[in-house]
């Protein structure tokens, strides 16, 4: 399912501009004076300036050098030291060559990955209107100080931590640092001695934005002690996950290591006891080390990363750092945040009841001219007919606007007017034209204490009032209710339940009514006029999941992927939209903040018991989410995080993977995190999933070619060593094999396409290493395949009276066949190359067929032939050698069809 291209948003009014280059006098009778200049100069010189932490930036040097930091690298700086103690400059630029191309890359991608600090910098509002020498001022925001007072309106963007003073009306958006959708309510007296931070009402925060109203405020924190301050001090910190590919590539190098360590060991042991020269020893060694070693892999790798990027972008999953292109295929959990990434993070009207009972759906959709209003046995006209009362009392008590624009509708002001504007068009009553009918008398603006808005209108002899507000203060005011164009008396204990039982359904609920009254002579209109109403019926809104949402679940959990939400609002919000989403979860797997903080009291193993069984996280704070992130973690899960706010960032960051939104979500979220979302699509996670799962398989399928045929080449020498034969190889036909002919098909493989069925089993296990049982098992037989044969092919050649030079020179040519074949066996760890199709990926029949070539045409280039030890072959026996080198696809389809027999 496609997200919609035309967005609902709602615009919040900036009024900065009003106060830009302005002082006015204060009355002192009804505001302090503030702090003087002189006390304002002094305490930034004490404190610092208004911003916040910035981590020092590694050097570009620093983060190259640390692409060389892995036991692979290692052994190949190895080898190309020895290849060049030995004078064999080509081996060692070769070598040199490949990790330099890997370091780069590397450095390329990591030195963009220390932004997140800078992005919260960039959260600031850079100016501040404040009181200082008893005169309203706008000042530079970094220059704040611990007792400045601030000027809030609506539209301004907090400077500091305040403690308020005044506050009128006043309401904060403070879901980047809560994750809650609904505005919060503030006040200017309250006791924040034991609640949260999140939770105090007398404090506004640096970094959220003011919705409604206006008020005053003491600075009583900047910069690093601010709570974004403490977000961004997490965010300086190193990364304590790594990717899963980098965990496995680490164990995998290091086995690597150990095993050619031991077979030159061996080797060099066997020689010593035949006697052989100590040069011919050590080149030996050389050869071994350089043919057992996957030289090509980095760069293998890098490309089967780097075409996966590719192909997430094209799907709008934007990937910042390579190696969670492999970390997003491997995770086992997603811990996701609920606003704006579950949901749509705009409030919709989805639920209308009138006073009979009769419940309406409204519609949810960003195209408000295809949107309805419906309900159970009746048309659309009627159902808009019935509802048109309501509507209109819901259009005209409003101060919202919503206007076309080439892109979609656009809202301007209230989110609650905004979405109450929407559902009316949808019902076909159009805010401008009610307003032309119902010229506007008087208007009483919704108070937090009032509970309700109202508005006067002129209809025609007569004035007609309208309310909106909470249910339970509109009934109160109303002594009838509409039925069906009838006035009856109101049933106020039946309309109560019925409040109650949307509010069950996580929906807000808004009540609205209507009344007529005789003109007043001097046009004054007010709460006494609010008497005798008649009772329309209620409306339930809701922030609503985004359709593609439960769909994109459901894949998750067929691909053995867990879904938690960890959310700021409150349970039955959470529970609601959790079961909406389809989450699967009972009621006792869903906790509370302060469950996870009594959990946090008894120490790691007290949460990781509640990680283990939650799967919904209410009221958490954002120290609480990356906890439980960790906790996830150490109980052997690869955690994905989604997020888009400021309070997500330390999660991002912290997990295998962090997967920020990118339409919605904050610059310091998509700083922090490894993968962007560009169209906010969580069905998006799923084909970046998938992608990643066909870039670790690729990266395997590289793995094993290259380990099956090095390894084949080491047991070639430890069948002719001991038994007295001369090398099979030189080590110049070594390299060639590994680094050339190998090489070209090692890139070729990375760029396979998905098999298809990646999604349609589990993820792998978090500490499954690459070498796992079927690897293993294939890579045995496949190197005593090759191994045996090519032995048993030498020692028939040398028996039968081939000069040493031409048996090399046919064994050789018997191992580039080999792994050409291996090649296209490689590519399906599941199925049969035969299904594949041979020219599904035609860059790997072209590099197959060149690697062929090359070695044929090096046969025949002077200087080159005579390096490498080689001379022309006739047909019949390039013929005779790829026979024998089929009995290694054969032994491969064989493994595989028991394997699918067997479901092993």
């Amino acid at each position: 399912m496609q997200n919609r291209s035309s967005a609902l948003q709602t615009d919040r009014p900036r009024s900065h501009e009003e106060h830009s280059g302005t002082r006015d006098r204060v009355d002192p009778g009804h505001v302090p004076p503030g702090l003087t200049t002189a006390q304002a100069n002094a305490r930034l010189a004490e404190v610092g300036r208004n911003v916040l932490p910035q981590a020092a930036p590694r050097s570009v040097a620093a983060v190259f050098l640390r692409q060389f930091l892995s036991p692979l690298i290692y052994i190949l700086l190895a080898a190309a030291a020895v290849s060049l103690a030995l004078g064999d400059l080509k081996d060692a630029l070769f070598i040199g060559a490949v990790l330099l191309i890997n370091g780069v890359i590397g450095t390329a991608q990591e030195h963009t990955a220390d932004k997140a600090a800078v992005a919260l910098r960039r959260m600031e509002q850079p100016r501040a209107t404040v009181i200082r020498d008893g005169i309203q001022q706008e000042i530079d925001a970094s220059t704040l100080v611990p007792g400045d007072l601030v000027v809030l309106e609506a539209g301004n963007r907090v400077p500091a931590d305040l403690e308020l003073t005044s506050a009128i009306d006043l309401q904060c958006d403070e879901s980047l640092l809560t994750g809650e959708s609904l505005p919060v309510r503030k006040l200017s007296a309250c006791d924040a001695s034991n609640a949260p931070a999140s939770a105090r009402q007398c404090l506004t925060f640096a970094g959220t934005v003011v919705l409604r109203g206006r008020g005053h405020g003491i600075v009583v924190a900047t910069g690093a002690a601010t709570q974004i301050g403490r977000i961004a001090r997490e965010l300086g910190r190193e990364s304590i996950s790594q990717p899963p590919l980098i965990l496995r590539l680490q164990r995998f190098s290091r086995l690597i290591a150990v095993a050619v360590g031991v077979a030159v060991a061996l080797l060099v042991l066997v020689g010593m006891l035949r006697g052989m020269a100590l040069r011919e020893l050590f080149m030996m060694s050389v050869g071994l080390a350089v043919s057992a070693i996957p030289e090509g892999l980095p760069v293998a790798i890098s490309v089967a990363l780097a075409i996966s990027m590719r192909r997430m972008a094209k799907a709008h999953v934007i990937v910042r750092k390579m190696p969670a292109v492999e970390s997003l295929g491997s995770c086992t959990m997603i811990a996701t945040d609920k606003t704006g990434t579950l949901t749509m993070n705009e409030l919709v009207v989805t639920d209308i009841r009138l006073p009979d009972g009769t419940a309406f759906c409204c519609d949810v959709g960003h195209d408000l001219d295809n949107c309805t209003i419906r309900a159970a046995g009746t048309t659309d006209h009627d159902a808009r007919t019935r509802v048109a009362a309501l509507l209109r009392a819901a259009a005209l008590p409003n101060e919202a606007q919503l206007s076309r624009e080439r892109d979609g509708w656009t809202g301007t002001g209230d989110s609650v007017d905004v979405a109450l504007l929407a559902a009316a068009h949808k019902g076909g009553t159009v805010a401008n034209e009610i307003r032309q009918r119902y010229p506007l008398v008087a208007r009483i603006p919704y108070e937090p204490d009032l509970r309700y808005a109202a508005s006067f209108h002129r209809h025609e002899e007569t004035i007609r009032v309208f309310v909106k507000g909470a249910p339970e203060t509109l009934i109160a005011m109303c002594d009838q209710a509409d039925v069906r164009g009838h006035a009856v008396p109101i049933r106020r204990e039946g309309l109560l339940r019925e409040k109650a039982a949307l509010a069950a359904q996580g929906l807000r609920v808004l009540a609205f009514a209507e009344g007529t009254i005789d003109a007043e002579p001097d046009g004054s209109y007010g709460h006494g006029h609010l008497v005798n109403l008649t009772f329309l019926g209620m409306a339930g809104m809701k922030d609503p999941v985004r359709p593609e949402v439960p769909d994109a679940i459901r894949r998750c959990y067929s691909a053995g992927i867990d879904v938690a939400m960890v959310t700021g609002d409150d349970p039955l919000t959470a529970s609601a939209i959790g079961a909406q989403a389809g989450l699967r979860f009972t009621t006792d797997q869903v906790v509370t903040g302060e469950q996870v903080r009594q959990a946090e009291s008894k120490g790691p193993h007290g949460l990781d018991q509640l990680t283990r069984r939650a799967r919904i996280y209410a009221r958490v704070s954002p120290d609480q989410k990356l906890s439980i992130v960790l906790s996830l973690a150490r109980t052997g899960h690869f955690v994905a995080v989604t997020g888009d706010g400021v309070n997500d960032a330390p999660a991002l960051k912290h997990a295998h993977v962090g997967v920020a939104m990118g339409r919605k979500g904050t610059e310091v979220a998509k700083e922090s995190a490894d993968i962007v979302l560009t169209d906010d699509n969580f069905a998006s996670i799923v084909n970046g999933i998938n992608e990643g799962r066909v870039a670790y398989a690729n990266i395997r399928k590289v793995i094993f070619m290259v380990v099956s045929t090095g390894a084949a080449e080491m047991v070639l020498f430890l069948l002719a060593i001991p038994l007295g034969l001369p090398m099979p190889l030189l080590p110049v036909q070594l390299l060639w094999l590994n680094l050339v002919t190998n090489g070209i098909q090692d890139v070729a493989l990375a760029t396979e396409h998905a098999e298809g069925d990646e999604l349609s089993y589990p993820a792998r296990k978090p500490r499954e290493p690459i070498f796992d049982r079927v690897m293993i098992r294939r890579i045995c037989y496949s190197t005593l395949v090759m191994g045996v044969g090519g032995f048993a092919t030498f020692y028939w050649l040398l028996d039968r009276g081939y000069p040493l030079n031409e048996a090399r020179n046919q064994l050789l040519l018997l191992f580039v066949l080999f792994e050409n074949l291996q090649t296209f066996s490689s590519r399906s760890e599941r199925h049969s190359v035969f299904r594949q199709g041979v020219f599904a990926n035609p860059m790997l029949v072209v590099s197959v067929l060149a690697a062929q070539l090359l070695h044929i045409a090096a046969m025949y280039i002077p200087g080159l032939s005579d390096t490498l030890g080689l001379t022309p072959v006739s047909a019949t026996t390039w013929a005779g050698l790829l026979s024998l080198a089929l009995t290694l696809t054969i032994a491969v389809e064989l493994d595989k069809w028991w394997s699918r027999r067997c479901k092993l």
